[in-house]
């Protein structure tokens, strides 16, 4: 099955093709990466799905439901949620609170009953307690979940902000370029965070990365991206030694 599907996807700016008409399909229960030199058009893409911007033209297939006009605060209710280059959260909150944010794509409440707390509402809040748990449990976030995130290594906030997207139970996780300021032995962690979100939760992943150390280790598929347009698809072994990619890095 396929989880997502881009269609001759494109954005320009102006006279700037930053997509230019890419096409491409995300298997379920798979890490698919996007590679390329930077202003590649990765990010873009990113943003595109996320809904931050507009297609000049394509379409974006979810689950075999078009979302190329959803908006973007639907998004993560339709089921993918996403971290990005730069991390964003809640300095001054503790990993518990930033985790419980995650949940609010889950929230469904009336004004009345949410003032008055009754049952219902109770136990919506032990399902929302519940569910972060699991994530604190799942990415060994238990020594910091009473850490307020301006005490945090920066190591640790990248786990952070995992956590709270896979607190929205997506079953889409887009991963911006996740290693990035990480050192080898938090990268190394991370393969294997990224190996479990995929085989023990279930969930697809769309990454972003730089790293091919990385990407040789987690990726299924990997798509190499120039100039907006995709220049190679494959194996992370075949794409790595495209002549095409090698010339997209390294010039020439």
């Amino acid at each position: 099955m396929i989880a997502l599907e881009a269609r001759e996807l494109a954005l320009h700016f102006g006279g700037i093709k930053a997509v230019d008409g890419i096409s491409f399909q995300v298997p379920e229960r798979s890490v698919f990466t996007l590679i390329g030199p930077n202003g590649a058009g990765k990010t873009t893409v990113f943003n595109l799905i996320s809904r931050i911007y507009e297609p000049t033209a394509g379409r974006l297939i979810f689950e075999g439901r078009d979302i190329t006009t959803v908006p973007p605060h639907d998004i993560a209710r339709r089921g993918i949620a996403r971290t990005f280059q730069n991390i964003e959260l809640f300095e001054n909150a503790t990993v518990l609170q930033n985790l419980l944010l995650g949940r609010h794509a889950h929230a469904a409440g009336n004004v009345v009953a949410e003032l008055m707390f009754l049952p219902g509402v109770r136990r919506r809040e032990i399902a929302h307690r519940e569910a972060v748990e699991r994530v604190i449990d799942f990415l060994n976030l238990e020594p910091h979940r009473d850490t307020l995130i301006s005490g945090l290594s920066y190591g640790v906030r990248k786990i952070v902000e995992l956590g709270r997207a896979l607190c929205t139970e997506p079953r889409l996780l887009l991963l911006d370029e996740p290693s990035s300021g990480l050192n080898p032995e938090e990268t190394d962690d991370l393969v294997f965070w990224i190996q479990d979100i995929r085989d023990i939760l279930g969930i697809t992943v769309l990454m972003v990365e730089h790293d091919m150390g990385l990407v040789s280790k987690v990726s299924d598929h990997v798509l190499a991206l120039n100039h907006g347009q995709v220049i190679a698809s494959g194996t992370p072994g075949a794409v790595k030694s495209d002549p095409q990619v090698v010339k997209a890095y390294l010039g020439g």
